[in-house]
């Protein structure tokens, strides 16, 4: 028997074989096709990841939460996405036709992700000068310092004898004030703290007199 009919005889031995091997294997495979859903409101799970367990075979669900590709009966199917219990299917292995479709609800998960401090500074060597350059604020005592100092300064203002330059100032302030409060009533002092301040300390100091 010559090389080439030895080879046509495996062949033709072999290929029912071959053919009845590939049937089955057509035969266990299945158009897998769903959509995913929340339990709660029936709402789509967008984006979901859809793969066969113990394999590299999946796909990915679209917006509408709706998948399809091509499994084997049998295969355990895992569904996970962010912010939901994962979960799995195993696809029937008695399965007549080859497409099958299910509505596949999710669980809501709550998940804690860990703490992420953010700071402003990029490298530790700026977060030193900056640190060292910091401006701490005044506290509630030196606030009070300053204040009791400001105060002071307008008594001693107040205290002082006038010279040239300031009667000029107090004379432009009446005239400013006289124009700015033209054709209407001017503010009454009678209820201003600061005006009531000055009349009781001019009367302590004797500069009011009554002459009988």
């Amino acid at each position: 028997m010559s090389y080439r009919l030895r080879i046509l005889f495996l062949l033709l031995v072999t290929l029912p074989f071959i053919m009845k091997a590939q049937d089955e294997d057509d035969r266990s495979l299945v158009q897998f096709s769903g959509v995913v859903v929340t339990a709660d409101s029936l709402n789509p799970v967008p984006f979901t990841h859809i793969l066969v367990k113990g394999t590299n075979r999946g796909t990915m669900a679209d917006y509408h939460g709706f998948f399809s590709f091509v499994a084997e009966k049998g295969d355990t199917v895992r569904f996970s996405a962010v912010g939901f219990t994962p979960d799995e299917y195993i696809l029937p292995d008695t399965l007549k036709n080859n497409r099958y479709s299910l509505i596949q609800v999710m669980k809501v998960d709550t998940v804690t992700l860990a703490e992420t401090v953010i700071f402003p500074w990029p490298t530790v060597k700026q977060f030193k000068q900056a640190f060292v350059e910091l401006d701490i604020p005044d506290d509630d005592m030196e606030r009070a310092r300053k204040n009791l100092a400001l105060a002071e300064m307008k008594e001693r203002m107040w205290n002082a004898p006038m010279d040239g330059s300031m009667n000029y100032k107090n004379y432009i302030d009446q005239k400013t004030s006289k124009l700015y409060y033209a054709g209407q009533l001017p503010p009454n002092n009678l209820l201003n703290p600061l005006a009531w301040a000055q009349f009781i300390k001019a009367w302590k100091e004797g500069r009011f007199k009554l002459d009988m």
